[in-house]
């Protein structure tokens, strides 16, 4: 059995939790706050793909649930799959959404701290864009 080191990144956000997670459980939403994978982000007959920075990526997300979850799994041109945990919980009257960044194998310290800044900046885009605009809660289409 392997395991690979892990880091979960938060951001709080003075939003109602299932407002967040209305938002974030359309895929379209991340084009707004995803750098990684939101801006080049298509539905192409009912497949999600997207050009990752080592090219070509599908995308699957997890169905909308009750429980806050948004994981999805990226999967590059080389077939392998990435498996992306992120979660939308309440936080007091407010929401805590939780990335869980894996250190894969092969993956450098460098690699690593870089890749967490990344996470760390999309986490405070959404924070700033949901609190900017109280009232949305309607994801883009």
């Amino acid at each position: 059995m392997t395991t690979h080191e892990a880091r979960a990144i938060s951001v709080s956000i003075a939003r109602d939790w299932r407002a967040v997670y209305e938002f974030c459980s359309v895929p379209t939403s991340f084009r707004e706050w995803a750098s990684g994978l939101g801006g080049s982000l298509r539905n192409v007959d009912g497949r999600w793909t997207a050009e990752g920075p080592g090219g070509p990526v599908t995308v699957r997300f997890s169905d909308r649930n009750d429980f806050g979850v948004l994981d999805h799994w990226v999967t590059l041109d080389s077939g392998a799959e990435i498996y992306i945990p992120l979660r939308v919980v309440q936080n007091g009257t407010g929401a805590e959404v939780t990335f869980t960044l894996f250190r894969l194998p092969g993956v450098t310290d460098e690699a690593l701290e870089a890749d967490t800044k990344w996470v760390e900046r999309d986490l405070a885009a959404l924070k700033s864009l949901l609190e900017a605009k109280p009232d949305r809660v309607e994801p883009p289409r």
